[in-house]
């Protein structure tokens, strides 16, 4: 099972693609897709669609986990946030991956056995997790990860309530 985890950001959306061989976890692909900064809204959305479709293509993924949205006391940047999202399900969609939707809160837990824990907690984690000799750069790519992370342990599970 190949899973892409998406941590979506308008400014710079954290991927991470793992895969389940047994029982141990493999690194497949981290990293950023960072839409030009000056470039309108549309473009940053079109940007953002084309790289995860390139991805997907070229990873072969077989489900996607992205983070659910978080509400926060800004409300435009939770719209943005949204718009980011909107951009990447519809890009798994495109593609008929199944797709699971993780709270942030839920993602640490499972990666770190702690809800509230920092960035860099889920950092090392991941490392561990995935028997990385270097903690995986940047954070939204350790982020990323810990999602499909999160999605893998929930798959194991439901497969085990069977």
């Amino acid at each position: 099972m190949r899973i892409l985890g998406v941590d979506p950001s308008i400014r710079r959306t954290g991927y991470g693609i793992i895969e389940a061989v047994d029982n141990r976890l493999l690194l497949v692909d981290c990293g950023t897709i960072r839409p030009p900064v000056k470039a309108d809204m549309g473009q940053r959305l079109a940007v953002l669609y084309d790289d995860l479709s390139e991805l997907i293509r070229a990873t072969a993924p077989d489900e996607m986990a992205i983070e659910e949205a978080f509400y926060g006391v800004n409300v435009k940047s939770a719209l943005v946030l949204g718009q980011a999202r909107g951009a990447a399900l519809l890009c798994a969609a495109h593609f008929g991956l199944p797709i699971g939707e993780y709270a942030p809160r839920k993602v640490k837990l499972a990666t770190t056995g702690y809800g509230n824990a920092t960035k860099e907690q889920v950092q090392a984690m991941v490392q561990t997790l995935l028997a990385l000799a270097e903690p995986p750069e940047p954070l939204d790519a350790s982020d990323a990860l810990a999602i499909a992370i999160c999605h893998q342990q929930q798959l194991k599970l439901e497969t085990r309530l069977l």
